[in-house]
């Protein structure tokens, strides 16, 4: 799995921090997504999907 993000969409909900801390983290200023993991273990993987499902800006991308 390849994990991609766009920053400019992220409008800061945080939704992925806190289903996947491990692979995402907020930029303290503004909130805005970072990515921690390009490339997650496969057993982040259900919580890296998940993380891209509950994103409200559909920020994240995944190829798997």
């Amino acid at each position: 799995m390849k994990v991609t993000i766009d920053q400019d969409k992220c409008v800061g909900a945080g939704q992925c921090v806190f289903a996947a801390p491990d692979v995402f983290d907020q930029r303290d200023e503004d909130g805005i997504v970072i990515l921690l993991d390009e490339n997650p273990s496969p057993e982040l993987h259900d919580e890296t999907r998940e993380a891209a499902h509950v994103c409200p800006a559909l920020a994240i991308m995944l190829d798997e």
